[in-house]
């Protein structure tokens, strides 16, 4: 069982692949050549599912961490009563790859640097190699500079300056280090059937390194467009939403892993290293705010790309796709892992992507209305799949659907998804003529009035107070925050005061954290949601309530971990991190809540 906290991890990325990594120097997840390969190193599902540590042999260890300014090119300080040693780790990126180019010829290499910088530390490092997910404990052998691992459907090739004492699947090694000593590791994963790397030795590694971080911060010089308050938590998250980038397709995951639980010992334990086109809208917001506009088009281009010819077969609009436009993205368990804290199953694969989610019609046409030049003509095609949306979201949005969580029970009238198809038409009119769709303005006008109506007679709960999360229920259900943000009511109305005071009374934890609802078919207790929290913190702004949007902000930035990282979900009772890690919709959340509040306090001051 692997116990260690969900927020003890650090997040390594080459643009195209991602690493976990322990505070105290284990990588315990590495999944390469692509975010959704399978895992080399699953520590973080299952104690013998595979790690590579290196850290001091004794203690007591003083141990700090920090991401290298404007990188994801993480530093591990320990400090022993002997010495202090620095550990740098990366996902290397291409060579001199910089800007928009990063991840372009990434090499798929995990490169791990240890310096003493003063005294003496004796470190010692494990190496057990676990490829998909812990099935393949591979054949370690001797190699110049290193170690080849043989099993399955790649060769590892370590390159190390230690040499490395091996016990079947697992090597191990012991070095004193003394101040201004330094050794250079690295990992390369290649196919079985290729030519065999060479091992690198510690210059090269360390080159690369450099190189590695002059290319993060030639991308975060691009990316400063922001100028607010959090300031430096907006241009962190636009980091991350870059690191959890597909750069081949431009797709974005929704995290890095699968299988981190949304209640310790619990079943909701999906995989989210996949693109969901629910996320789309409030993806190109945060990209937008965080001045990532060459990454907001592509990423609105992969989305066109992966859905199109759906509709024109009359079918429904997937919910989600793979990072290479992938559809198939059929669910399996992975018996032979405990899971996280005993939390099974473990799955890959993601069965949702079967789900009818009426909400994506909207997502899509309000990053188009985002994304496409308004006075430019759209190619045909972007022209027919965008006309197809609309007039699917006008024939549909009277259909019952599984609703903006991928409830696994019954469908329903969800409010949200009825809201979203409102979304989907009032931004096809505002498009009418990119579109050339001018005939189609009278039948779009009066769906979008239907819409609206049956959302206020049938939505509207007069006893509670509120919107709620289906029609003609007294659920609540803070997805309602969007009825503002989306500008379905003005802000002031009093129905969106109240609903808004509501989900803050009614679904608000002791710690100030935000729940998605209070209970589902599966009868399971779930953390609080951050990026309910951050949605609330936005819809008080727009509603007028600045400070109390910064308390709510506040509270929510609270729960990222020492290197500013957010996850999914948080324990009311621990205020431990939960689900999969990180978390990009928590992350989009946090720009699009802090332009929001700096939005706001601007028109406060000039009221």
């Amino acid at each position: 069982m692997s116990a260690r906290p969900i927020g003890d991890h650090a997040l390594l990325s080459d643009c195209r692949s991602a690493a976990l990594v322990t505070s105290d120097g284990s990588v315990d997840w590495l999944c390469v050549p692509r975010f959704d390969s399978p895992a080399i190193f699953a520590r973080l599902l299952d104690e013998d599912a595979g790690h590579w540590s290196i850290r001091p042999v004794t203690g007591p260890v003083d141990i700090s961490r920090r991401y290298v300014e404007d990188t994801l090119v993480l530093e591990t300080v320990f400090r022993t009563a002997g010495g202090t040693a620095v550990l740098r780790d990366a996902l290397a990126l291409g060579r001199r790859e910089r800007g928009h180019a990063l991840g372009t010829a990434s090499p798929g290499m995990l490169l791990r640097q240890i310096t003493c910088t003063e005294g003496r530390v004796d470190i010692e490092i494990t190496y057990a190699p676990r490829p998909e997910f812990g099935l393949v404990h591979p054949l370690l052998s001797a190699v110049p500079g290193g170690l080849a691992a043989y099993g399955g459907a790649h060769v590892l090739l370590l390159s190390s300056p230690v040499d490395l004492r091996m016990s079947g699947s697992t090597a191990h090694g012991r070095i004193p280090l003394t101040a201004g000593h330094r050794l250079g590791f690295a990992l390369h994963v290649g196919t079985a059937w290729e030519r065999e790397s060479a091992t690198w030795r510690t210059g090269r590694i360390q080159r690369r390194m450099s190189d590695t971080v002059e290319g993060w911060r030639s991308w975060s010089k691009l990316h400063r467009g922001y100028v607010g308050p959090w300031q430096d938590e907006v241009s962190h998250s636009g980091r991350v939403l870059r690191a959890l980038t597909f750069a081949p397709t431009g797709a974005i995951v929704a995290a890095a892993t699968t299988s981190l639980p949304e209640k310790t010992g619990g079943t909701r334990n999906w995989d989210y290293r996949y693109t969901w086109v629910r996320d789309a809208s409030f993806t190109l917001q945060a990209l937008a705010t965080a001045a990532c506009e060459k990454e907001k088009n592509r990423f609105f281009g992969f989305l066109a790309r992966a859905a199109a010819s759906q509709l024109d077969r009359g079918a429904d609009l997937q919910i989600m796709y793979g990072i290479g436009g992938e559809r198939d993205l059929s669910e399996r368990p992975l018996p032979h892992l405990t899971g996280w804290r005993n939390s099974s199953p473990v799955r890959i694969g993601n069965d949702a992507w079967r789900q009818r989610q009426l909400d994506v019609y909207g997502e899509l046409l309000d990053a188009a209305a985002q994304t496409l030049p308004p006075d430019e003509p759209l190619d045909p095609a972007t022209r027919t799949f965008l006309l197809q949306a609309a007039e699917t979201a006008a024939q549909r949005w009277t259909q019952p659907d599984q609703g903006i969580w991928e409830r696994r029970g019954p469908s329903r009238h969800f409010l949200h998804s009825k809201l979203m198809c409102w979304v989907a038409l009032d931004r096809a009119i505002s498009m009418a003529p990119a579109l050339q769709a001018d005939e189609r303005l009278p039948h779009w006008q009066h769906e979008r009035d239907q819409i609206r109506q049956a959302i206020e007679q049938r939505g509207w709960n007069r006893d509670l107070g509120a919107f709620t999360q289906a029609f003609d229920t007294d659920d609540l259900d803070a997805s309602v925050l969007m009825l503002p943000i989306v500008g379905f009511l003005p802000p002031h109305d009093p129905r969106i005061q109240s609903t808004v005071q509501a989900v803050a009374t009614q679904l608000t934890d002791h710690n100030g954290l935000v729940r998605r609802y209070l209970t589902d078919e599966l009868q399971e207790e779930e953390g609080t949601f951050l990026l309910c929290t951050f949605w609330l913190a936005q819809a008080l702004a727009l509603t007028g309530h600045t400070t109390r949007a910064r308390h709510a902000f506040q509270t929510a930035l609270a729960h990222a971990n020492d290197l500013g990282l957010l996850a999914e979900e948080t324990d009311s009772t621990t205020s431990e991190a939960l689900g999969n890690f990180p978390q990009a919709f928590s992350h989009i959340g946090l720009i699009n809540a802090a332009r929001a509040i700096r939005d706001a306090e601007r028109q406060d001051i000039h009221a």
